[in-house]
């Protein structure tokens, strides 16, 4: 892991660079999605999570979740295209957990991708060497200091 500022690049994770959601592999038909620090701190306080439903196909860049926030509603986007197979019902009885675990207990949905191998390509790997640079234009160009 990279620590960026006060923000975490996870060398295990892929991320969507349009979006800043995050993907971890899990399975070769299990692929765990979520916000990064970044997202959740430049969505500001997270007050409420729609899901979009389980068993719905997704392609890659279209919204797992919308994210409702005091200053902002905007999407979460799939990394991968695939199917909705889980989606974090923790988030719906206490949307803040993504705010202090995005990571973790904050994931949002499950997908099982449909083309993952060429989703992955467009996808920038944590531990690329080119990762911490993006981060850091990410985390300049959002985060107003």
């Amino acid at each position: 892991m990279a620590k960026i500022d006060s923000f975490e690049l996870k060398e295990e994770l892929y991320y969507w660079p349009r979006n800043l959601s995050w993907a971890r592999v899990e399975a070769p038909n299990r692929v765990r999605v979520g916000l990064s620090d970044v997202g959740v701190r430049a969505a500001g306080e997270i007050v409420f999570i729609r899901f979009k439903p389980v068993g719905i196909a997704v392609k890659q860049g279209q919204p797992v979740a919308v994210v409702e926030s005091a200053k902002w509603v905007g999407p979460v986007e799939s990394p991968v295209s695939g199917k909705i197979v889980e989606v974090n019902g923790e988030l719906r009885k206490n949307p803040k957990l993504i705010m202090s675990d995005p990571y973790g207990v904050g994931w949002i949905a499950v997908v099982e991708p449909s083309n993952l191998s060429d989703d992955i390509r467009n996808l920038i790997k944590g531990s690329d060497p080119q990762a911490v640079e993006w981060y850091r234009e990410q985390i300049a160009r959002l985060i107003k200091r």
